[in-house]
């Protein structure tokens, strides 16, 4: 069985989902091939333990314009998250206990010093290479950058731990580079970049949004459709389904993970270059677990060491007789989504009677789908590898968040890249 349209969109996460209706807006037949039976990709909306859970990409926020206008074109709100009322962290071999603020006020001198060059090296947070000597920057680790700043031993194990939560990985092998471009991104303010990962969630959940963009477009979705082959010629595209099922078109957007992009093949191959950085591949390597624990705690947020299996939690939903809260650990191996035990084993580290109900978790790294959480990048990505990527590969094009030039890892960069591609298609195949 063969079916032809005019694109192919590979992918129905946020990157696959904008491409595919600004192509099809264009007059253009879009055919969008899912692997999963749902859309949205590494954005996931379950209901689960009582509530409608986000399993992945969850939070927005209006420093992150592409989102944002998506947001407003569909008329869809945010939901903002609950003061923290009472911090706990672990530093110095203590646990230690007081007000967010007091938490906040330790980060905040080290952040500052720490980010401090991202107006220098990152003035343009769109075009991360503007200025040539961040390609020097960008064979720092985060680990490193930290070692330099010469913190005393609480700054310093709450810096490292608070960017394994960001990079959900090891600093040891993080891009300072990436931080940069955060931190540039949200007008070269820590706290603002803070707020945008973890305070405003979109109203009805991820699936909302999605599902929107998907009404507004003219695109066919076919579900559990995994491509196992894409082979290319100067007349266009033929993906092969793992069914045997062909389909062809005049270019492709190709939106799966880079973890994940080895593992389909190319006839020809993509370029070296390509394959080398999917091959070496990113970090986001780590763990996002829900947890309901007993009684209604106050609203606290609480940091340990980079290498707990779980290193942050916050509480964010507050209920007569339970509390519901969401964890981060930087390793996936470490970490059982469906072990309540082991979660409670950790929390205890904080609080002491804390008694967990249930959790539930999925674990993206083994996701065949994904292989990662959020994309973040190695040292060296940005200059090395990421310009390749973006690279057409005769009429293939990749998109998503792991080729973003701005907000990467977040559903921000996603739509970035999508719109990208379309417009690169758009541009091969000489439409207006």
């Amino acid at each position: 069985m063969q079916n032809t349209s005019d694109v192919l969109v590979i992918g129905a996460g946020f990157a696959g989902l904008v491409a595919a209706r600004e192509l099809s807006r264009k007059g253009l037949d879009v055919q969008i091939l899912e692997a999963r039976d749902r859309i949205g990709g590494r954005t996931w909306l379950e209901p689960k333990m009582g509530r409608s859970l986000e399993f992945g990409g969850t939070w927005v926020h209006w420093s992150q314009p592409h989102v944002w206008a998506e947001l407003t074109r569909y008329g869809i709100g945010v939901v903002t998250a609950p003061e923290f009322e009472k911090a706990y962290w672990h530093a110095g071999g203590q646990l230690r206990q007081g007000s967010p603020e007091e938490l906040m006020a330790i980060l905040d001198g080290p952040n500052r010093d720490f980010l401090a060059p991202s107006r220098q090296l990152v003035p343009l947070p769109y075009e991360p290479l503007a200025n040539p000597a961040v390609k020097a920057a960008d064979q720092l680790t985060v680990a490193e950058k930290i070692d330099e700043l010469g913190l005393d031993t609480v700054a310093d194990e709450l810096m490292r731990s608070f960017w394994a939560l960001n990079f959900n990985g090891r600093i040891q092998d993080a891009a300072y580079t990436q931080a940069l471009r955060w931190a540039a991104a949200a007008f070269h303010e820590w706290p603002v970049m803070f707020e945008t990962c973890a305070t405003y969630k979109v109203q009805g959940g991820t699936g909302a949004l999605a599902r929107a963009i998907l009404e507004d477009c003219g695109a066919t979705l076919t579900l559990n459709a995994p491509v196992a082959e894409v082979r290319r010629n100067e007349k266009g595209v033929t993906a092969v389904g793992r069914d045997g099922t062909e389909y062809t078109a005049r270019a492709a957007v190709v939106t799966v993970p880079l973890h994940v992009l080895n593992s389909v093949r190319f006839e020809p191959e993509l370029s070296a270059g390509k394959r080398e950085a999917a091959e070496r591949g990113q970090l986001g390597l780590g763990a996002k677990l829900w947890i309901k624990v007993r009684g209604r705690h106050e609203r606290f947020v609480a940091m340990g060491p980079q290498d707990w299996p779980l290193n942050f939690v916050q509480a964010e939903y507050l209920d007569a007789e339970s509390t519901t809260l969401v964890a981060f650990g930087p390793d996936a191996e470490a970490v059982d989504v469906d072990d309540a035990a082991a979660a409670q084993e950790i929390l205890r580290r904080w609080i002491p009677a804390i008694e967990v109900l249930e959790v539930s978790g999925h674990n993206w790294v083994q996701d065949e789908y994904a292989r990662e959480t959020w994309p973040m990048h190695r040292a060296g990505y940005l200059s090395e590898s990421l310009p390749e990527l973006q690279r057409p590969e005769g009429r293939i094009h990749l998109a998503g968040s792991d080729y973003a030039n701005g907000w990467g890892g977040f559903i921000d960069g996603a739509i970035e890249s999508g719109f990208t591609a379309a417009r690169d298609v758009a541009e091969q195949l000489a439409v207006r």
